[in-house]
Order: C-alpha cells, then sequence, then structure tokens
C-alpha cells in the first residue's frame, strides 16, 4: 500500500472542496434560473382559474376578461427577442435581476388591483418582466453549462421544469382561490421573486463577454410590435372573432413584421442578423418547437374543457387528473431525454418522440362523454406527454447549439418567441375547428356535437405534431449530437 503524505492529503482535501463549492454553485445557479422561468410559465396558466372570481369582484365584464390573460401574452411574446438580444449587449446577469424585479413588483401591483385597468396595466408590465428574465435566464444557462459538458442535462431539467409550471399553475390557481382568494395567485409571486432577485445578485455570475454593438432600437420597435399584434390577433381568433377586423390586424401584423426584416438587411447591428435564422438548425429547431408547442397547447385546452365542461369535473379535481403528464414532463424531459439525445442525437429523438406524440394525440379522437379515466382517458394522455416531454427539450437543445459565442441571447429569445407565437396558433386552429363542427355554436352545442368537434380538434393537434415531424427532419444528423456532451 502507498501511503499519501500529509501535504498530499491536504492537496486532495482541498481539491474535492473545491469542487463541491463548484458544484453547489452550480447548483444554486441552475435552481434560481429554473425557478424563474418557472414563475414566468406558471402565470400564464394560474390566473385561468381564477377568471371568474375576478370578473365578479372587480365587475369585468365578458369581453373585457381576456385581457387579463392576453395583457401578460402579449407584452411577454412581443419583448423576447428585444430581451435576448439585449442581455447579450448589456451584461445577461443585470437584465436577467431587472426582469425579477419587475414581475415580483408588478405581481404586486396585480394582486393590489382595485379596478380593472390597474390590473389590466400590471398584467402589461408583467409580461414585460417575464420576457427578460426568460430570455436571459435561458441564454445564461447556455453561457454557464455548455463550456462544463452539462448543458443538455441541464437544458432537459429547465425545459421539464417549464413545462411543469404550466400545469402546475391550474392547480394552484383552484387552490389558492378557493382558500385565500384570487389575490394570492399574484402575491405568491412576490417573495420568491425578491428573494431569487437578491441570490442572484449575490451568487449569479455574468456569464461571459457582452457583444461590442449597439441596440438597434428601430428593429426592436418593429420586431416587439408586429410580434404584439399577430399574438394578439390569433387570440382574437382562438376566442372565436374571425371578423374582417382581425384579419386587419394580421395582415398590419405581416407588414410591421415586413418591416422590421428590411431594417435588419439594411441595418450595420442588426438586432437579430438574417443569416442567423437562416442556418438550417436554427431555422427547423425553432418551426419544430413552434408546431409542437401549439399541439401541446392545444392538447391542454382541450383536455381541461373536455373534463370540466363535458364530464362536470371539479377544478381541483381536473387538475389532478393533469398531474400524471406533469409528473411525466418533468421527470422524462428533465432526465430521460438529455441522455437519449447524447446517444441517438437530436434528430433521431426529435422524429420517435413527435411520432408518439402524434399517436397520443391520435388516440383522443375516440374519447367520448363516458370514457373511462384510467382506461381511456389516462393512458392517451400518458403517451402523448411521454412524447411531448422528448421532443420538447430536444427542441430546446437543437435550436441553441445552433448558436454562436455572443448569440446565446438572441438563440433563446427566438426559441421562447416560437413558442409564444405557437400557443396562440394552437388555440386559434383548435377554436376555429370546433366552431365549424358546430356551425357557430361552440360549446354551447348539445354535448353529442361538442364532443364530435373536439374529436377533430384533437385531430388537428395531432396534424401540428405530424407537421413538426417532417420539420425535424430537416435538421442536419451532424448537428444531432450535442458538442457539450
Amino acid at each position: 500500500m502507498i501511503r499519501k503524505s500529509k501535504g498530499e492529503k491536504t492537496e486532495l482535501s482541498t481539491v474535492r472542496s473545491i469542487n463541491q463549492s463548484s458544484t453547489q454553485k452550480l447548483g444554486l445557479t441552475l435552481g434560481l434560473l429554473a425557478a424563474a422561468q418557472f414563475l414566468v410559465v406558471l402565470d400564464f396558466s394560474i390566473v385561468q382559474i381564477a377568471l371568474p372570481t375576478i370578473r365578479a369582484e372587480l365587475q369585468i365584464s365578458l369581453a373585457d376578461l381576456q385581457w387579463i390573460i392576453s395583457a401578460y401574452g402579449l407584452t411577454f411574446a412581443g419583448f423576447l427577442l428585444f430581451s435576448g438580444r439585449a442581455s447579450d449587449i448589456y451584461g445577461r446577469k443585470a437584465l436577467f435581476v431587472v426582469g425579477l424585479v419587475v414581475f415580483s413588483l408588478s405581481s404586486l401591483a396585480a394582486g393590489l388591483a382595485t379596478s380593472e385597468i390597474v390590473l389590466i396595466a400590471a398584467r402589461v408590465v408583467q409580461g414585460v418582466g417575464a420576457a427578460l428574465a426568460s430570455a436571459t435566464g435561458l441564454a445564461l444557462i447556455v453561457r454557464i453549462f455548455a463550456p462544463l459538458g452539462r448543458l443538455n442535462q441541464v437544458l432537459g431539467i429547465f425545459t421539464a421544469v417549464a413545462a411543469t409550471g404550466f400545469s402546475a399553475g391550474v392547480v394552484l390557481g383552484g387552490v389558492l382561490t378557493e382558500t385565500l382568494g384570487w389575490r394570492w395567485i399574484f402575491f405568491v409571486n412576490v417573495p420568491i421573486g425578491i428573494v431569487a432577485s437578491l441570490l442572484a445578485i449575490r451568487f449569479l455570475p455574468d456569464a461571459g463577454e457582452r457583444v461590442h454593438s449597439r441596440l438597434d432600437l428601430p428593429g426592436a420597435i418593429s420586431v416587439t410590435g408586429g410580434l404584439m399584434l399577430l399574438v394578439y390577433a390569433l387570440t382574437k381568433v382562438g376566442n372565436g372573432d374571425v371578423s374582417y377586423q382581425t384579419f386587419l390586424i394580421l395582415a398590419f401584423a405581416a407588414a410591421v413584421l415586413g418591416t422590421f426584416i428590411a431594417i435588419e438587411h439594411r441595418s450595420a447591428t442588426p438586432l437579430m442578423p438574417l443569416g442567423f435564422l437562416r442556418r438550417r438548425t436554427i431555422f427547423f429547431a425553432n418551426a419544430t418547437a413552434l408546431l409542437t408547442f401549439a399541439a401541446f397547447v392545444s392538447m391542454i385546452f382541450l383536455l381541461t374543457t373536455y373534463l370540466q365542461l363535458l364530464r362536470s369535473y371539479t377544478p381541483i379535481y381536473a387538475a389532478a387528473a393533469l398531474l400524471p403528464g406533469s409528473l411525466l414532463y418533468f421527470s422524462i424531459g428533465g432526465f430521460v431525454a438529455p441522455r437519449l439525445v447524447k446517444k441517438f442525437g437530436t434528430r433521431d429523438v426529435l422524429v420517435g418522440s413527435l411520432v408518439v406524440f402524434s399517436i397520443g394525440l391520435l388516440l383522443f379522437t375516440r374519447f367520448s362523454l363516458t370514457s373511462d379515466y384510467f382506461t381511456g382517458i389516462l393512458p392517451a394522455y400518458l403517451i402523448a406527454c411521454v412524447g411531448g416531454a422528448l421532443s420538447g427539450t430536444s427542441a430546446n437543445i437543437a435550436a441553441l447549439a445552433g448558436a454562436k459565442p455572443g448569440e446565446e441571447g438572441i438563440a433563446s429569445g427566438l426559441i421562447n418567441t416560437s413558442r409564444q407565437i405557437g400557443g396562440p396558433i394552437g388555440l386559434a386552429v383548435t377554436v376555429s375547428v370546433i366552431g365549424l363542427a358546430t356551425v357557430g355554436v361552440g360549446v354551447l352545442a348539445p354535448s353529442t356535437e361538442v364532443i364530435t368537434a373536439f374529436g377533430y380538434a384533437f385531430a388537428g393537434a395531432a396534424a401540428f405534431a405530424a407537421l413538426a415531424v417532417v420539420t425535424s427532419l430537416f435538421l442536419r444528423s451532424s448537428s444531432a449530437k450535442s458538442k457539450t456532451d
């Protein structure tokens, strides 16, 4: 046996201590970034169940009630690209902290709101803070964990936490509204956000040099305005408004986004270099993410409506019925997907998982008014969630793997934007299909007609997933296996 000297033992102990300290700091960093993303996504769904209570207390009309949801979604989607590029230029850590503080303070204002105008204005500001925190948080993950060879693993956890937040919001919204009151769906963000921002100031590294460039303000204004108009028009379609005014807004959005492309073509310091989007991996990874999220949002919307409207589940029971899928998204998306990507490559995992996702969605088309939860609903739901969890993480990995150093912010902003546009597109198509199948009556039609319409809508969601299979096939096989793992 070779005995180590006292000096060697001391050196070995020191190395272990440093490694343990570094691991703990990385764990705290991931926890902070994941917690911020969880809050941002949670805020989309946590409000849904509380809407009837909010409407009754603040005397909000049914037509204006949608703005409590839409105001947040509009600014969130609109400011993602701006936030991502600004973080590359001005510093990711600084804008991440600013985003958390803005989100927390606007959540406090929303909880204290005594009128419709104040609540909607607070939700607008919330969306801006969420965009800053979300885009910069994902950019920080790439910058911190890619050099350590742990990016795929961390992206899996990050994506899974985000997906879990979407479903958890339904549960928390019901519990908080029924116990403490609707204002607590906003108050709950405040202590978490403030503590996270203070910890971020203390422990979060800035993670890399800034891009030596100035912000393209004309490009930022045009893309933010264009995206907000696009999401607004899609939201109106999702609410059943297919009037000519809605299509005029869509046309105006297209014109503004066309102006953005013209500005970027001529700009010396573009917000998003057009060559960036022309990269094969970037383009098809974002197209796949958009289509996948359109299918996912459609599935959740149809399931929650089916359970509560057609099967008379209470909000909490409906949330409990969706809980197994949330657990699958967290476990499979967070821990299984990165290992499969490392072994088989992003493209193969995406194609296979999206086929599974499509099959799960097609199984929903067989639902009836008497389908048993455990033998009919749950199996289809679990199959769809396995495919959705694997594809969500894989699309994130593919999109961010195509970014070069200094482009982490714009890459994260773009992939988040793709998802935020995909959601309203999915809902717009879903509601339109239900409207056509019920001759414009929608969910007020007889239950037998509604369940038939839901079958067509689930088939539409499956079509989104099938299209995502096609776009994922265009990813380069050479880019499949991440260089970071």
